[in-house]
Protein backbone atom coordinates (compact mmCIF):
# COMPACT_ATOMS: atom_id res chain seq x y z
CA UNK A 1 0.00 0.00 0.00
CA UNK A 2 1.55 3.41 -1.34
CA UNK A 3 0.74 6.61 0.89
CA UNK A 4 1.90 9.92 0.20
CA UNK A 5 1.43 12.48 3.21
CA UNK A 6 2.98 15.93 4.08
CA UNK A 7 5.50 16.25 6.95
CA UNK A 8 5.97 18.99 8.89
CA UNK A 9 8.44 17.49 11.95
CA UNK A 10 9.41 14.42 11.98
CA UNK A 11 10.02 11.71 14.64
CA UNK A 12 13.17 10.39 15.16
CA UNK A 13 12.18 6.78 13.34
CA UNK A 14 11.33 9.10 10.68
CA UNK A 15 14.80 11.28 10.70
CA UNK A 16 16.92 7.76 10.29
CA UNK A 17 14.87 6.74 7.32
CA UNK A 18 14.74 9.85 5.60
CA UNK A 19 18.63 9.66 6.25
CA UNK A 20 18.81 5.96 5.12
CA UNK A 21 16.69 7.16 1.83
CA UNK A 22 19.23 9.94 1.14
CA UNK A 23 22.28 7.66 1.99
CA UNK A 24 20.55 4.76 -0.40
CA UNK A 25 19.90 7.69 -3.33
CA UNK A 26 23.74 8.97 -2.92
CA UNK A 27 25.14 5.69 -3.13
CA UNK A 28 23.17 4.75 -6.10
CA UNK A 29 24.34 7.28 -8.04
CA UNK A 30 21.88 10.89 -7.57
CA UNK A 31 23.14 13.79 -8.05
CA UNK A 32 21.70 15.39 -5.03
CA UNK A 33 24.33 17.68 -3.57
CA UNK A 34 26.65 14.94 -1.98
CA UNK A 35 29.15 12.31 -2.86
CA UNK A 36 29.22 9.01 -1.44
CA UNK A 37 30.18 7.66 1.40
CA UNK A 38 27.52 9.98 2.98
CA UNK A 39 27.57 8.76 7.04
CA UNK A 40 24.18 8.61 8.61
CA UNK A 41 24.74 11.65 11.06
CA UNK A 42 26.03 13.57 7.86
CA UNK A 43 22.63 12.63 5.99
CA UNK A 44 20.56 13.07 9.28
CA UNK A 45 22.05 16.98 9.89
CA UNK A 46 20.68 17.65 6.32
CA UNK A 47 17.43 16.35 7.28
CA UNK A 48 17.18 18.28 9.93
CA UNK A 49 18.29 21.48 7.96
CA UNK A 50 15.41 20.92 5.91
CA UNK A 51 12.62 19.98 8.60
CA UNK A 52 14.22 23.59 10.26
CA UNK A 53 12.99 25.40 7.05
CA UNK A 54 9.79 24.00 6.53
CA UNK A 55 7.20 26.69 5.91
CA UNK A 56 5.95 28.87 3.46
CA UNK A 57 9.20 28.73 1.48
CA UNK A 58 9.88 25.23 1.76
CA UNK A 59 7.18 22.12 1.79
CA UNK A 60 8.37 18.39 2.09
CA UNK A 61 6.36 15.26 1.27
CA UNK A 62 7.03 11.23 2.11
CA UNK A 63 5.91 8.31 0.15
CA UNK A 64 5.54 5.26 2.16
CA UNK A 65 5.03 1.52 1.17
CA UNK A 66 3.57 -0.43 3.89
CA UNK A 67 4.21 2.10 6.44
CA UNK A 68 8.42 2.87 5.36
CA UNK A 69 9.34 6.14 4.04
CA UNK A 70 10.78 4.82 0.19
CA UNK A 71 10.20 8.31 -1.34
CA UNK A 72 10.37 11.78 -0.77
CA UNK A 73 10.10 15.46 -2.44
CA UNK A 74 10.40 19.07 -1.54
CA UNK A 75 8.85 22.04 -3.06
CA UNK A 76 10.35 25.46 -2.48
CA UNK A 77 7.48 28.62 -3.62
CA UNK A 78 9.52 31.28 -4.76
CA UNK A 79 8.54 33.93 -1.89
CA UNK A 80 9.89 37.10 -4.17
CA UNK A 81 6.91 39.31 -5.21
CA UNK A 82 7.50 38.90 -9.42
CA UNK A 83 7.84 34.94 -8.69
CA UNK A 84 4.51 34.19 -6.80
CA UNK A 85 3.60 31.90 -9.75
CA UNK A 86 6.73 29.15 -9.57
CA UNK A 87 8.06 27.35 -7.53
CA UNK A 88 10.94 24.77 -7.70
CA UNK A 89 10.57 21.05 -7.00
CA UNK A 90 13.84 19.33 -5.42
CA UNK A 91 15.76 16.51 -3.61
CA UNK A 92 13.09 13.76 -5.73
CA UNK A 93 14.37 10.52 -4.17
CA UNK A 94 13.14 6.82 -4.27
CA UNK A 95 14.75 4.40 -2.07
CA UNK A 96 16.03 1.55 -4.87
CA UNK A 97 14.20 -1.10 -2.83
CA UNK A 98 11.02 0.46 -4.12
CA UNK A 99 11.95 1.73 -7.56
CA UNK A 100 9.29 0.68 -10.32
CA UNK A 101 6.64 1.21 -8.79
CA UNK A 102 5.32 4.71 -9.89
CA UNK A 103 6.50 6.25 -6.29
CA UNK A 104 8.05 9.63 -8.15
CA UNK A 105 5.08 9.89 -10.70
CA UNK A 106 2.43 9.78 -7.79
CA UNK A 107 4.84 12.49 -5.66
CA UNK A 108 5.22 14.67 -8.65
CA UNK A 109 1.41 14.13 -9.12
CA UNK A 110 0.66 15.17 -4.87
CA UNK A 111 3.51 18.12 -5.59
CA UNK A 112 1.46 19.35 -8.77
CA UNK A 113 -2.09 19.26 -7.21
CA UNK A 114 -0.57 21.67 -3.68
CA UNK A 115 1.14 24.09 -6.15
CA UNK A 116 -1.55 24.46 -8.58
CA UNK A 117 -3.79 25.01 -5.15
CA UNK A 118 -1.41 27.50 -4.13
CA UNK A 119 -1.78 29.81 -6.98
CA UNK A 120 1.21 28.27 -8.84
CA UNK A 121 1.21 27.86 -12.38
CA UNK A 122 4.98 26.97 -13.23
CA UNK A 123 7.21 24.49 -11.96
CA UNK A 124 10.87 23.86 -12.39
CA UNK A 125 13.72 21.57 -11.84
CA UNK A 126 17.09 19.96 -12.35
CA UNK A 127 18.71 17.03 -12.70
CA UNK A 128 21.66 14.93 -13.95
CA UNK A 129 21.69 14.70 -17.85
CA UNK A 130 21.13 11.02 -18.99
CA UNK A 131 20.01 10.13 -15.62
CA UNK A 132 16.68 7.47 -15.37
CA UNK A 133 15.03 10.88 -13.33
CA UNK A 134 15.25 12.64 -16.87
CA UNK A 135 12.70 9.60 -18.24
CA UNK A 136 10.40 10.30 -15.12
CA UNK A 137 10.15 13.76 -16.03
CA UNK A 138 9.48 13.32 -19.72
CA UNK A 139 6.96 10.58 -18.70
CA UNK A 140 5.22 13.29 -16.39
CA UNK A 141 4.77 15.57 -19.14
CA UNK A 142 8.01 17.87 -18.14
CA UNK A 143 9.22 20.14 -20.59
CA UNK A 144 12.91 19.70 -21.14
CA UNK A 145 14.41 23.64 -21.37
CA UNK A 146 18.17 23.06 -21.81
CA UNK A 147 21.71 21.50 -20.51
CA UNK A 148 24.06 23.21 -18.41
CA UNK A 149 27.46 21.62 -18.88
CA UNK A 150 29.66 20.69 -15.90
CA UNK A 151 26.84 21.47 -13.19
CA UNK A 152 28.10 18.85 -10.36
CA UNK A 153 30.55 16.61 -9.51
CA UNK A 154 29.85 12.66 -10.22
CA UNK A 155 30.72 9.64 -8.08
CA UNK A 156 33.28 8.89 -11.08
CA UNK A 157 34.98 12.55 -10.14
CA UNK A 158 34.38 14.06 -13.65
CA UNK A 159 31.61 16.86 -13.81
CA UNK A 160 28.22 16.12 -15.32
CA UNK A 161 25.97 18.56 -16.84
CA UNK A 162 22.37 19.32 -15.60
CA UNK A 163 19.24 19.68 -17.33
CA UNK A 164 16.54 21.93 -16.54
CA UNK A 165 12.92 20.86 -17.09
CA UNK A 166 9.59 22.62 -16.46
CA UNK A 167 6.40 22.32 -16.24
CA UNK A 168 2.69 24.70 -16.73
CA UNK A 169 -0.18 24.02 -14.72
CA UNK A 170 -3.25 25.59 -15.35
CA UNK A 171 -4.96 27.55 -12.78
Amino acid sequence: MISIRRLEQATPEELRALAELLIDSVEGGASVGFLPPLSLEEAAEYWRGVLAALGPGLVLWVAEVDGRIDGTVQLAPSLRPNGLHRAEVQKLLVHSRARGQGLASRMLQEVEQYARSAGRTLLVLDTLAGSKAEAVYQHCQWQRAGEIPDWARHTDGALHPTVLFYKRLDP
